[in-house]
């Protein structure tokens, strides 16, 4: 098997494609050819050793992609060689083959496309767990999504609207917000042109937006706190813009408003059942057509540079994917 091999935390620019044994599974693991790997902030992250979640070097970048099991091990019940399947985990996605965890191996239904179902549970997972699960999100109200256009932005947008929700859309660009609008985003803000204040006041008859979904963080945090509706809840799910935000407290005390945080990967842990059971309705969602992963861009795994280096300057609108021959 061949993968990218991270033996620094150098970043991107550091990995190198290098040839491994291929191994075989152990005790509760399975070997997967992989087909398809998406491309992650997190994934931008951890080749620095920047995120929460630390793998011991020297390790594979990935922690999303979709395959076939080629083999599996001692206590593993529910898959069999030659299952179509999506994996997810903290690493190992990058390369043509992977042994891992049973337990972070799903099943696919039939009709689910590998390419999707590469660029679909870390997303959709996410998105589903801050809105229907934190956030409590009904129908009627409004959502507000940072970084719309983004892997996790794009499929809060799509879970949103499933769920009765009406979306507002903001993102850094009139390109983004022509995409947003294209997949079904009631209003777009631009943050990078517009004044947030004014744009949400008009767009909400000064009411706020209820839930608030960022991925994003930085500057744009306070005055979007600022703009919450009574009752509100702030959704903290990352920081790609770079900067953690420091809010004044009186200002959750004035809106009535709630700071909830978002830790897919511990929920996913710490609650395996209700986990499965969001899966289960994001894939009924995919199959009638209410959710699908929005790719910007499919590359051959010997790109990963590349899909690196577009991803660090805020090129990617949706989820970008690569493929193996």
């Amino acid at each position: 098997m061949h993968a990218w091999l991270c033996t620094t935390l150098d970043g991107a620019d550091a990995l190198a494609w290098t040839e491994l044994p291929t191994s075989e599974p152990g005790p509760g693991q399975v070997r997967i050819a992989i087909r398809a790997a998406s491309l992650n902030f997190p994934d931008l992250l951890t080749v620095r050793g920047q995120y929460q979640v630390k793998p011991s070097l020297p390790f594979v970048p990935g922690s999303e992609f979709s395959g076939v099991v080629e083999a599996v091990g001692e206590g593993v019940e529910h898959l069999r060689p030659g299952m179509a399947v999506a994996a997810i985990g903290s690493h190992g996605g990058f390369g043509t083959h992977a042994v891992v965890g049973a337990a972070g191996v799903i099943p696919l239904p039939p009709g689910f496309a590998l390419t999707d179902a590469a660029a679909f549970a870390f997303t959709y997972g996410t998105s589903h767990h801050a809105l229907i699960d934190r956030a409590q999100l009904q129908p009627g109200e409004t959502v507000l999504v940072l970084g719309a256009a983004g892997g996790v932005g794009s499929a809060a947008l799509q879970i949103a609207k499933a769920a009765g929700a009406r979306v507002i859309a903001a993102t850094s660009s009139d390109d983004k917000c022509a995409r947003c609008r294209e997949l079904g985003a009631g209003a777009t803000l631009n943050y990078a042109t517009e004044n947030v204040r004014e744009a949400l006041k008009a767009l909400t008859d000064g009411k706020g937006p209820d839930v608030v979904y960022d991925p994003v963080g930085g500057s744009l945090a306070e005055p979007v706190f600022r703009s919450i509706a009574w009752r509100g809840r702030y959704l903290v799910v990352g920081f790609a813009g770079g900067g953690i935000p420091a809010l004044p407290w009186n200002l959750a005390l004035l809106k009535g408003a709630s700071v909830v945080g978002v830790f897919w990967g511990d929920f996913v842990r710490r609650e395996p059942q209700a986990s499965a059971a969001a899966m289960a309705q994001l894939a009924g969602w995919y199959a009638q057509g209410l959710v699908k992963p929005v790719i910007d861009i499919t590359l051959p795994m010997s790109q990963l540079k590349a899909a690196y280096a577009r991803m660090a300057t805020r090129q990617v609108m949706g989820k970008l994917v690569l493929v193996n021959p």
